[in-house]
């Protein structure tokens, strides 16, 4: 069971220093190069990319901004715009759309996709090297990351370089062979992740696995959220995991971490070792020690984590709205 998830978490660093070629993005950077303003578009999983790569491009100096697909339309378009559409299989309705109103309206686009979205649909993407072989999704994500890294790294960004892709994949097969996550336990309600400012974009991504992988409720905050309401329900029956809160230059996410502990909710701590790596690339040696924990739930509750949505979420007329 989950033996799918385990393969793709295991292929991640192979599939990221394949991504360390600058060449495989360096067209792709040209259109954007010449943008006054680049939307990044995605949906899920591909949402989380596209608010990690943004901040990438802000620090090249680009007026980046990231959205939800399902709320792109045409009228977030103006002249001078680039787009770049995330979508881990091409096959995503809202990606799908969000890909159309950019062609339509002229507007350079920029797509991140995996192998099997169709070649001659998809003909301008940069492709991710590993198609997804379990639903809880891994290495398309991982390597969506690396992508927008390359870009960012053509357009100014310090710190994206090939070397940097190719340290990242150095510092997941570390991970794969020492994750360190013996000390978080496994809730007897629900979870809460937490971290500050990317990081918390890492909380709602492993929330989003452990949740699909293990069915646990499991929910992903930044420290303000979590201490503006979201905090209320949980009790000692639930659990607290807090990433990476020295990066907090405030304190809090650690603040809130002892508010919990004072409630009786059991709290642990990952954080990642110091390294030179920017904020993105950061998140990808987490990311995955986040996908090891969700498989480890999810085999200590007998779930399969290959097949993540079941019974009435499958309907296809669900997943065809909002497809052009």
């Amino acid at each position: 069971m989950t033996t799918a998830l385990d393969a793709m978490i295991s292929a991640q660093p192979a599939a990221l220093d394949a991504l360390a070629d600058p060449e495989l993005t360096a067209k792709p950077a040209e259109l954007l190069d010449a943008a006054g303003r680049i939307w990044l578009v995605g949906t899920g999983t591909s949402r989380h990319a596209a608010e990690l790569g943004a901040a990438a491009l802000l620090d090249a100096g680009r007026d980046a901004r990231w959205i939800a697909a399902a709320d792109f339309t045409d009228r977030w378009l103006r002249p001078g715009d680039a787009v770049v559409v995330i979508s881990h299989t091409g096959q995503t309705a809202y990606a799908q759309r969000a890909r159309r109103i950019a062609r339509t309206a002229g507007t350079p686009l920029v797509s991140v996709t995996g192998p099997e979205a169709g070649p001659q649909e998809w003909a301008e993407a940069i492709r991710t090297p590993v198609a997804e072989a379990s639903e809880t999704y891994t290495v398309s994500y991982t390597t969506a990351l690396a992508v927008l890294a390359q870009l960012a790294h053509h357009l100014g960004a310090p710190g994206f370089g090939p070397e940097a892709i190719r340290a990242t994949a150095t510092r997941v097969r570390a991970v794969l062979e020492f994750p360190g996550l013996a000390g978080v336990p496994i809730p007897g309600r629900a979870m809460a992740i937490t971290g500050p400012g990317a990081w918390s974009v890492t909380a709602r991504e492993g929330a989003l696995k452990i949740r699909e992988g293990a069915r646990i409720l499991c929910e992903g905050f930044d420290a303000e959220h979590l201490l503006h309401g979201a905090a209320v329900p949980y009790t000692a029956a639930d659990s607290l995991l807090v990433l990476q809160p020295a990066a907090d230059p405030d304190g809090l996410t650690a603040a809130v971490a002892d508010a919990a502990r004072q409630e009786g909710i059991p709290v642990t701590t990952l954080a990642e070792p110091p390294s030179d790596l920017p904020d993105l690339l950061a998140q990808i040696p987490m990311t995955v020690r986040l996908q090891i924990l969700a498989l480890r739930f999810a085999r200590m509750r007998g779930q399969n984590a290959d097949t993540a949505i079941t019974g009435a979420w499958t309907d296809p007329a669900l997943w065809r709205l909002g497809a052009p």
